[in-house]
């Protein structure tokens, strides 16, 4: 019983007591799974691989009570949730702290103003190569219209990369400064080749709801002799197109709706890897309830590795301007194009050698733990655990790279445009926690202030993950209207463990209520914070 009241004392704080809640109770542990053939250690969450999914209503609180059941610390973060005026639940070690072995840790979050497709991940060490994550799906409330009819079905696709290699074997060799062999598999909803199934009824229409929760490689859908309508980008209704295949991003998630129109048999859904030397794929198998043919030859074939497709494809991608969002109101209400634009920041990755080890940084700066989550350092006002500015808004002429717990600061309310700039010759994907952000602009070559003359300024995807081209560049626009310390990351996992990410500091000097919730009562203290009151 007592429990039960600590829970509604946080949630009178957090939460709108107005809105619905959702509770869920979630045991973390490890057991031997076979994904691709092979036993390994696997992270499990009441004994699913994947995990279950969140299925929530826009503005649904959601209380997520976590007990760790491993032997060493633990975090989940929620890929694309904004967390409004709420950082401290965001599951980031620069904002929570770890889940000790044995204890447990209740997330209180809002679905704030939010619809659409994501889902969350484990974000400590290197759990993520074993599993752990699982599908996040916003429903729009019942009175919202949606520019399409219901569909019969709604399923969660995760399909990404994976080692046969044990997560904490893989973690060791990024800590020994060198970097890991390309992936052995792919899996689809954590199983291998020919593995899931899914079935359908004839004529019936189905929304899926596919993210990319890899460690590295950008991965093309597709299903053997139908065509899909993208429909939905990480919480934007878009304009509805007729595709073949999709190019999902690592850390992207989108949804498309499939009509099981074709002769009643089973057909491959096929997922491959895009841009690599050796293509991967696998396979699942999209069955038809009254099929008596079963899948046979060769799955479809992938688009080849040419940039320009993707290039366009990713371009065709525009918001539906006269549909709802999570509100009863037009997405294109906001006319993001008609700002001033405040602040012009520019993000390079660059990799390098520091003390005889790979890193990898972002504007000169490889980015290092501190031994208190900065969310909790910069509440409490402590000092030396971080410095706003140590990294800048530009890259440096040169191509060195140092070592610091890189802060950049922001005002709050300012407009900004982030662009991305990719030297390497591989495919980027770059995350920013609390926000979703308007991708404007992307193309080849490097980017100049005349780049601006070709930005979508009516119509850009809204979304909270984007893609950065070998040799290219991205440019997005953000609102900053969510105070807090948020994660702007690579999602190639192995990068991000080695320095490629920052910590973006939104900051209002006025601590009101109206801005950010205080920290949570129930809030973990480590670090130079343990001891300190919540």
């Amino acid at each position: 019983m007592w429990q039960l009241l600590i829970i509604v004392a946080i949630l009178c704080i957090h939460v709108n007591a107005e809105d619905p809640y959702r509770f869920f109770t979630w045991n973390i542990t490890y057991a031997h799974i076979y994904p691709l053939g092979v036993r390994q250690q696997g992270i499990l969450i009441n004994g699913q691989f994947p995990g279950p999914d969140i299925y929530a209503v826009t503005n649904d609180n959601i209380i997520v009570n976590v007990y760790n059941n491993l032997p060493h610390p633990f975090l989940l973060s929620w890929n694309g949730v904004q967390q409004r005026k709420n950082s401290f639940e965001d599951g980031v070690y620069g904002t929570t702290c770890p889940i000790p072995p044995g204890k447990n840790f209740t997330y209180v979050m809002q679905m704030k103003d939010q619809i659409g497709s994501f889902y969350y991940f484990p974000s400590l060490a290197f759990h993520k190569a074993a599993g752990g994550f699982g599908g996040i799906r916003i429903l729009s409330r019942p009175r919202i219209p949606v520019p399409f009819p219901e569909p019969d079905g709604d399923t969660t696709l995760l399909i990404g990369d994976w080692y046969k290699t044990n997560h904490n074997v893989l973690k060791s060799i990024l800590d020994q400064g060198k970097m890991l062999a390309s992936p052995d598999g792919i899996l689809i909803n954590g199983r291998g080749n020919n593995s899931a199934w899914f079935t359908v009824e004839p004529g019936k229409t189905y929304r899926l709801r596919i993210s990319n929760v890899g460690l590295r490689d950008s991965l093309n859908f597709r299903i053997q002799g139908h065509e899909m309508k993208l429909v939905e980008v990480e919480g934007t209704h878009t304009v509805q197109t007729t595709i073949s295949s999709l190019d999902v991003h690592v850390g992207q998630s989108y949804s498309v709706l499939v009509t099981a129109d074709q002769p009643a048999q089973d057909y491959y859904i096929a997922v491959s890897t895009r841009f690599t030397d050796q293509v991967l794929t696998t396979t699942a198998v999209l069955h038809y309830s009254n099929s008596r043919k079963p899948v046979s030859g060769p799955p479809p074939p992938g688009p080849t590795t040419d940039i320009q497709w993707s290039l366009n494809q990713a371009r065709s991608i525009r918001t539906n301007l006269t549909a709802s969002g999570p509100r009863p109101n037009p997405q294109g209400s906001y006319h993001y194009g008609q700002i001033n634009v405040t602040r012009t920041i520019r993000v390079a990755n660059l990799p390098g050698i520091v003390n005889g080890k790979q890193r990898y940084a972002v504007n000169g700066v490889s980015f290092v733990q501190a031994d208190t989550p900065l969310k909790l350092a910069d509440y409490y006002n402590i000092s030396g655990v971080f410095r706003v500015g140590s990294i800048s808004d530009y890259p440096p002429r040169g191509r060195g790279i140092r070592l610091d717990t890189s802060v950049m600061g922001a005002d709050y309310r300012a407009f900004v445009e982030i662009v991305f700039e990719n030297r390497e010759n591989i495919t980027q994907s770059w995350h920013l926690d609390g926000y979703s952000f308007f991708v404007v602009g992307m193309d080849g070559g490097s980017w100049t202030p005349s780049s601006r003359k070709q930005y979508n300024l009516v119509d850009a995807v809204s979304r909270s993950t984007t893609q950065v081209y070998p040799k290219s560049w991205t440019a997005i626009y953000v609102a900053l209207d969510n105070v807090g310390m948020w994660n702007l990351r690579s999602e190639y996992w192995a990068r991000q463990y080695l320095g490629q990410q920052f910590y973006l500091r939104v900051y209002t000097p006025v601590r009101s209520f109206r801005d950010e919730y205080p920290i949570p009562h129930n809030a973990l203290l480590c670090g130079r914070a343990d001891g300190k009151r919540s």
